[in-house]
């Protein structure tokens, strides 16, 4: 007689085709986020990217993590792995490890963002911090990294007070997690195009992370789609609203990066014309602007410097 329930009997023969796709999407993730992180930490600083955006992007992620931790199909699938193989529990799993993934890169970037957050100070007290009036400060980046930790410690009580006193209540908030994370995910990527249509540049934002992530949010939300059903919908639905409108910022960020009044041909062709090539200054220019650079740092100074 087969001990294993029928949900049990279906993880316990994952299909290879679905399996190795889960897989690739994790690795994809990843190899998506890198550019993000290498831009910020190359570049030193994190100008260009929206506060707000960072902290709708974290919240919404924390709340999908723990939309997929608290549904009643995972929990379903974590009972079932002490009845089938350690391959069959690990593809059973793969969903869960996604979100995982990429509430752990983007929360990466929100640590990046605050290290580096550009600092205007003072000529003549470089520690002290001049309040700026056309964007965030560095107060509102500590704030907002803040929010985001007491948000995930307000989530991580709640659910566990669901999963310990009201476990019917569980699928309940399980979908409550999702929708949230489906707003807060639809309006996450207004302030980061509202920065960078004010900014007409893209600073420290990368375009190969949205090259990459746009297609892929689709192909994760498929992935994830099949998994999960139609029953799963507050999971997998937030990527298909955050593919939009990443396509949306990532069209805005070429124009601007290529084709733009700002743009680096743009800048290049000016240059030219003034005699300066590739859009370098002169030996002897560069030789006065560089003591006046390092006596007054500029708006883009990070707080770690080399």
């Amino acid at each position: 007689m087969d001990p294993l329930t029928p949900y049990c009997r279906e993880l316990a023969s994952p299909g290879i085709f679905q399996t190795v796709l889960s897989v690739l999407i994790i690795l994809g993730i990843l190899c998506s986020y890198l550019p993000q992180h290498i831009r910020i930490i190359s570049r030193r600083s994190s100008f260009g990217i929206s506060p707000y955006f960072i902290l709708l992007g974290v919240t919404s992620g924390t709340s999908a993590f723990a939309n997929i931790l608290v549904f009643p199909s995972t929990a379903q699938d974590v009972a079932c792995c002490q009845e089938i193989s350690g391959i069959a529990c690990f593809a059973g799993l793969l969903g869960v490890f996604q979100v995982a993934m990429q509430w752990l890169c983007f929360f990466s970037i929100l640590l990046l963002f605050v290290i580096y957050f550009p600092r205007a100070t003072s000529p003549t007290d470089p520690v002290s911090p001049v309040s700026s009036t056309n964007g965030p400060t560095y107060r509102t980046a500590l704030a907002i990294t803040g929010i985001c930790l007491l948000h995930a410690l307000i989530t991580i009580i709640i659910s566990v007070a669901f999963k310990l006193r009201q476990p019917a209540a569980v699928a309940a908030w399980a979908n409550f997690l999702g929708v949230l994370a489906a707003i807060l995910a639809s309006i996450q990527y207004f302030p980061q195009i509202y920065t960078t249509f004010r900014l007409r540049c893209v600073g420290s934002l990368s375009i190969p992370m949205m090259c990459i992530q746009t297609p892929g949010s689709l192909i994760w939300a498929g992935s994830l789609a099949a998994r999960k059903g139609w029953s799963g919908w507050s999971i997998w639905g937030v990527l298909v609203v955050t593919a939009c409108l990443q396509g949306t910022l990532l069209a805005m960020a070429i124009y601007f990066e290529y084709f733009g009044p700002n743009s680096k041909r743009e800048v290049g062709h000016l240059a030219g014309q003034n005699g300066a090539p590739n859009g370098s200054a002169s030996a002897g220019e560069s030789a006065q602007q560089e003591p006046a650079h390092e006596e007054r740092p500029s708006e883009e100074t990070p707080l770690l410097q080399s």
